[in-house]
């Protein structure tokens, strides 16, 4: 009897970025875009410092854990992602269509992107983990403390 393999959609493609595929960019778009960080942003570092001032004892994750997760809680089994808006998708239906210079490289980028983040989230939630993810921009409004906090008071 042959086994039904699950359907496994195909991950998106992401043109590599180069002037011989038509993408182009300046020595000082290049330096900008060296400069953007993926750990230790302004938002992640807020959450960082007001979870410790709750009394919440965190990791920031020396191992490279799937997804690089911005704090880990190994006690708790949860792993808490800071997302930018850009870089993640944020309401993407509507910002695609804004991007104006090199499209079809910014638009699969992010799109995969939003792939990757759906199958880290699976990954963990197979594992038995909690994965908690936050907008950059809602950080600042205290929300993500008040849920990280709530359930860690179920956990408890």
């Amino acid at each position: 009897m042959k086994k039904n393999k699950p359907y496994i959609r195909p991950k998106t493609a992401v043109p590599r970025f180069s002037e011989e595929n038509g993408f182009y960019t300046t020595e000082a778009r290049s330096f900008n875009m060296s400069r953007i960080r993926s750990k230790g942003t302004k938002p992640e570092k807020l959450l960082k410092k007001a979870l410790w001032q709750a009394g919440v004892r965190y990791k920031s994750p020396k191992h490279k854990l799937p997804g690089k997760p911005d704090i880990s809680l190994k006690k708790y089994q949860l792993v808490i992602f800071v997302d930018g808006t850009f870089w993640h998708g944020y309401n993407w239906e509507e910002r695609k269509h804004t991007i104006k210079s090199n499209r079809e490289f910014w638009i699969a980028k992010i799109e995969r992107n939003m792939e990757r983040d759906q199958e880290i989230n699976a990954y963990y939630q197979a594992k038995g983990w909690t994965v908690l993810r936050f907008w950059d921009f809602d950080v600042k409004g205290g929300a993500c403390i008040k849920r990280i906090l709530d359930l860690l008071d179920f956990f408890l």
